[in-house]
């Protein structure tokens, strides 16, 4: 490393000490285990291992987000690395923290999407997952530690070399002369960035340094070779070469959750693949086939979830939710892959979720989860047994003929026995009368009539 990308980072260090210095307001750096998070956290280290214990008064919390369903590898990656600096942090006294947060066991990917059938994510607008898996549990974290500690500093490793975007960024939020500014959503929160003015081509050459062991322990060149061979269109930056086939390393890639469908392609999972990762094969295939899922109408209901319908700009009715059938499928599917790449890719806290979800969703055997559970896995789930069927399949098909009789639709009977079935109890029966309205308010109770109305309104559906 050169004296001159020495004094560079001697510069920030100094800076951030001052900072660190001057209050008692907690410390929050949120970390994803790549390049600028950990050349951050590299510089909180040596800023704090400098200053005498006695002056250590601030608490520092490293936030790692686990969003359940991270790139495996990734993943035991931020795991190790959280018991690192937790390990090194106590045995130096620093008071840095780490912390692994998750999202609401009713709010993951598999429990929104396997059970309440909301469809994969795409881009550019229909993204309902990032709030739900990272930001509100990152939010409630420091909300908590605001009530604790009144006011905090978040640290952020963001740098305008990164991206003309992220410089916009930052320096439409920057206070002239002032290193600290108010966070935009947060109240009470503020925003320290140290790295902003960091050029890209010194990244590396500072994490690599003392055989890139980083001040907790963990090897930076393992972080170097899970940046191999990606490429960023026009925000490449290369850096440097690795291994004998001389591949480039880039100074923006980006760890994704590996069933991501907001991208065409993965192309983290591909760089994983091409550079060994066979294991993550299936991974990427099932991901693929989620994809083509999702624009496939007959894995989708026409209903929205609260019942109501919807007609595109060609006349034909929207789609909404994925239907039970499909969510059915997609959990096999999952089960499979589980078994097959020994990852974990579902937790039995998401199945557990999933099982009470499907009972409002029409499941009224109360049984479908456990089943299949037990026929891909050839275990049982630990609730298997305490899963009675309200109705038997006899009963069943009995209400399925008396509808299929009298013209009723099957899926309006099931939802009002099992409204009926969740107040039956409730002392107030007004609970009840009004579940029911709001069942026959539904849409697509009306659709027909609703059709009707459109084509009666709108000459072009009248000549279509």
């Amino acid at each position: 490393m050169t004296p001159e990308i020495q004094r560079e980072f001697d510069k920030i260090i100094m800076e951030m000490r001052r900072v660190y210095l001057h209050d008692c307001r907690p410390w929050i750096i949120g970390f994803s285990g790549g390049k600028d998070s950990t050349l951050l956290l590299q510089l909180v280290f040596e800023t704090i291992g400098n200053i005498p214990s006695k002056q250590r008064h601030k608490s520092v919390h490293v936030v790692t987000s686990d969003t359940m369903v991270e790139n495996p590898i990734i993943k035991a990656y931020m795991h190790n690395t959280s018991s690192l600096i937790n390990s090194a942090s106590g045995s130096e006294n620093l008071r840095i923290k780490a912390h692994l947060i998750y999202p609401e066991v009713t709010q993951t990917f598999w429990s929104l999407v396997i059970g309440l059938g909301y469809p994969t994510p795409e881009a550019p607008g229909f993204r309902w997952c990032t709030d739900r898996l990272k930001i509100n549990p990152t939010s409630a974290l420091t909300y908590e530690i605001i009530d604790k500690g009144g006011e905090v500093v978040i640290l952020l490793g963001v740098r305008k070399a990164e991206s003309a975007l992220r410089s916009k960024s930052i320096s439409s939020r920057a206070i002239e002369g002032k290193l600290l500014s108010p966070h935009i959503s947060i109240p009470k929160a503020y925003v320290y960035n140290p790295l902003a003015h960091v050029p890209n081509e010194y990244i590396w050459d500072y994490l690599l340094r003392n055989d890139g062991i980083s001040a907790w322990g963990s090897d930076n060149n393992y972080l170097f070779g899970l940046y191999q061979g990606e490429k960023m269109g026009e925000e490449q930056s290369v850096v440097g070469e690795i291994d004998k086939d001389k591949i480039p390393i880039t100074g923006n890639s980006r760890f994704g959750c590996w069933c991501c469908t907001m991208v065409k392609e993965d192309k983290s999972l591909r760089n994983f693949i091409e550079h060994g990762a066979t294991e993550l094969i299936p991974l990427r295939d099932f991901r693929n086939w989620l994809v083509t899922l999702r624009s496939d109408i007959t894995a989708r209901d026409y209903r929205r979830r609260n019942g109501n319908v919807y007609f595109t700009a060609s006349g034909e009715l929207g789609r909404g939710p994925f239907t039970l059938e499909t969510r059915k499928e997609i959990l096999r599917r999952l089960l499979v892959l589980e078994k097959s790449t020994g990852f974990e890719l579902i937790t039995l806290g998401e199945l557990k979720a999933i099982d009470h979800m499907w009972e409002d969703e029409g499941d009224l055997t109360r049984r479908a989860l456990v089943e299949i559970y037990h026929e891909e896995t050839g275990n049982k789930l630990p609730w298997d047994q305490y899963k009675h069927a309200k109705y038997d399949n006899e009963t069943l098909a009995i209400i399925r003929e008396l509808c299929e009789e009298y013209n009723v639709p099957f899926d309006l009977v099931s939802r009002l026995m099992i409204s009926v079935d969740k107040t039956k109890h409730l002392v107030r029966s007004s609970l009840t009368r009004k579940q029911v309205e709001r069942i026959f308010n539904q849409g697509w109770l009306h659709c027909e009539s609703i059709s009707k109305g459109i084509i009666s309104e709108n000459p072009i559906h009248r000549n279509s």
